[in-house]
């Protein structure tokens, strides 16, 4: 007897696998039957950096954290002690804040640096020396770099060159034990990206079918594999006539039935399954999930907190990472003078009347000078507005007794201040 084409008598002993007489490389079992009708049923998408910048959540995840690092403020400081600190100008902070090299813009080079730590979980720089000076920074290419330890001494090999530790910014996103490999993490949530892409393979041939789900023709089978063939070629070109003429009924030969194979996405909470895996790569970058474009759980009060969450537990972090790198291979780790740090200020702006009324308190109780404050806004400084001011109605809590007795009894000996009626 056979049964699309397969010969179903056991004139020899079973074999493990059975095959598609018409596809011998489509096994025929109960975990493939959906490959034997072309529906791919039970792999999960490699992973590869392509792929995974696939994902849209991935991708505005990386995006919006390699610009909003790239985007700050990157000054060289000279400690002055007790006196605080200054701002260095010069080549340095041409480097640093304007360009990294002939080639490289400071954000351009900066948003590489960062673009690689979050996919393959290492940005690595070359620090290009001109005697005791920093002549430029060239970003490199961090999945063409080797590292190793080379008498105890860690080594970086790129393009045919070796590059010493001390002259390599190296920022990992996470380093494994032997602390030179990293876990990247593409690696390290694979699994959630591949289900995204699985999740987003699916869906676009369902809708890109009409949204029919696989179907199964029940009802009587016709003899021989063409006959089969012909019968599904009949029913696929009555879909997708009824579906070019806008009909919503198409014919089926009397005694058939149309089931549908599977779970519809609705039935199978595709959406619920794919607001997940948002949350998942949200969980891999650290980043809260309205950052990545998801406002299903946003509100007014807590968008703002997760704003306050991102510059304190993420980009700070981040921040402070580079900056403890570019310290010590820019300036040695004897250095004690001079130092690398990043401006917060344009991120924790807020809103516009918040801005002002924290400015103005901070004038008037004397911690910021009028010109100090109007240089967060990158306003011209005035002349005469680098002076501490403080409130004249703020004075020590034993003096206030004093000055109203005082008032009082100047008051009372002011002729001007005797009750007219008395007087009369």
């Amino acid at each position: 007897m056979k049964l699309f084409g397969l010969d179903l008598r056991r004139t020899q002993p079973p074999v493990a696998e059975v095959r598609n007489a018409e596809n011998p490389a489509v096994p025929v079992s109960a975990s493939n039957f959906l490959q034997l009708m072309g529906v791919d049923g039970g792999k999960v998408p490699a992973v590869t950096l392509e792929s995974a910048l696939q994902v849209p959540a991935f991708a505005a995840g990386v995006a919006f954290l390699s610009r909003s690092l790239a985007n700050l403020p990157l000054h060289a400081y000279r400690s002055l002690g007790d006196a605080g600190s200054e701002k260095v100008g010069g080549p340095l902070q041409r480097v640093l804040n304007e360009a990294f090299s002939s080639e490289w813009g400071s954000f351009a080079a900066r948003q590489y640096l960062w673009q690689q730590v979050f996919t393959v979980g290492r940005g690595l720089a070359w620090i290009e020396r001109s005697g005791t000076g920093i002549a430029a920074i060239w970003p490199m290419d961090a999945t063409k770099t080797t590292v190793k330890r080379v008498a105890t001494r860690k080594v970086y090999n790129y393009d045919g060159k070796s590059y010493a530790a001390a002259d390599v910014i190296d920022v990992p996103f996470m380093l494994k034990p032997d602390q030179l490999g990293v876990h990247s993490p593409l690696r390290m949530g694979a699994k959630a990206l591949g289900l995204a892409l699985a999740m987003n393979d699916y869906a676009s041939g369902f809708f890109a079918g009409g949204g029919v789900p696989p179907l199964a023709l029940v009802g009587p089978m016709p003899a021989g594999a063409e006959a089969v063939k012909r019968a599904q070629a009949d029913i696929r070109n009555a879909i997708d006539a009824a579906r070019n003429q806008n009909e919503p009924i198409f014919p089926i030969p009397h005694g058939y039935e149309l089931k549908a194979v599977g779970l519809d996405p609705d039935k199978g909470q595709m959406t619920e399954a794919r607001r997940f895996s948002i949350e998942e790569i949200a969980r891999i970058l650290g980043l809260p999930p309205v950052f990545v474009q998801d406002l299903t759980h946003g509100t007014f009060s807590n968008t703002e907190q997760q704003d306050l969450h991102l510059v304190k537990h993420v980009l700070a972090q981040w921040a402070k990472a580079l900056e403890e790198e570019l310290n010590l291979k820019l300036f040695g780790a004897a250095n004690n003078r001079r130092f690398v740090e990043h401006s917060m200020d344009g991120v924790m702006r807020g809103d516009f009347k918040s801005r002002i009324e924290g400015m103005a308190r901070a004038v008037q109780s004397g911690l910021l000078t009028p010109n100090e404050g109007r240089q967060l806004d990158n306003r011209k400084p005035l002349a005469g507005g680098n002076v501490l001011l403080i409130q004249g109605a703020t004075v020590p809590l034993t003096q206030a007794g004093a000055n109203k007795t005082t008032a009082n009894i100047g008051e009372a000996n002011d002729p001007g201040n005797a009750d007219p009626i008395a007087q009369a």
